[in-house]
């Protein structure tokens, strides 16, 4: 194979993933805007109602919801805390949490059927306290015996 023909192959596959990476961002963002709009519509709330809550326009949420705009990580906490969802679960459906990024234990939490959305919300923030309590221990213990 010449190193033009290489090129070409390797230049094409790098179009190909990148393609790929785009329609998975795209059917994300899909994702979280009906997921986002199934949660406000079981609330019985109105766009606007949502929009004012979560401190974000209506006409953005509106977007969001047909999955033409890709919400921030804080949009999407402030979405959860109006709609009164867990922060991990909204991540996860935006494709911000992975269990690949130590999240393994806030994903099981968010997506476990048997747990009502405040067990949820509740487990998180022990999880979340408990990983902090342990940092500053940790860091404490670092700063009392450095290793030598």
């Amino acid at each position: 194979m010449s190193s033009e023909t290489h090129d070409e192959v390797s230049g094409e596959k790098d179009l190909a993933d990148k393609k790929d990476l785009s329609d998975k961002l795209k059917e994300n963002t899909r994702d979280v805007g009906g997921f986002i709009r199934d949660l406000r519509r079981n609330a019985r709330i109105s766009l606007r109602q949502l929009a004012e809550q979560a401190g974000v326009s209506n006409p953005y949420l509106s977007q969001i919801e047909r999955g033409l705009r890709k919400p921030s990580a804080e949009v999407l906490a402030q979405l959860a805390h109006a709609l009164r969802v867990s922060t991990p679960a909204m991540y996860l459906k935006a494709g911000l949490l992975d269990a690949k990024d130590n999240a393994g234990v806030l994903a099981a939490i968010a997506t476990d059927p048997e747990l009502t959305m405040a067990q949820k919300q509740s487990l998180t923030q022990i999880y979340e306290t408990f990983r902090r309590e342990n940092a500053r221990s940790k860091e404490e213990n670092e700063d009392v015996d450095p290793v030598s």
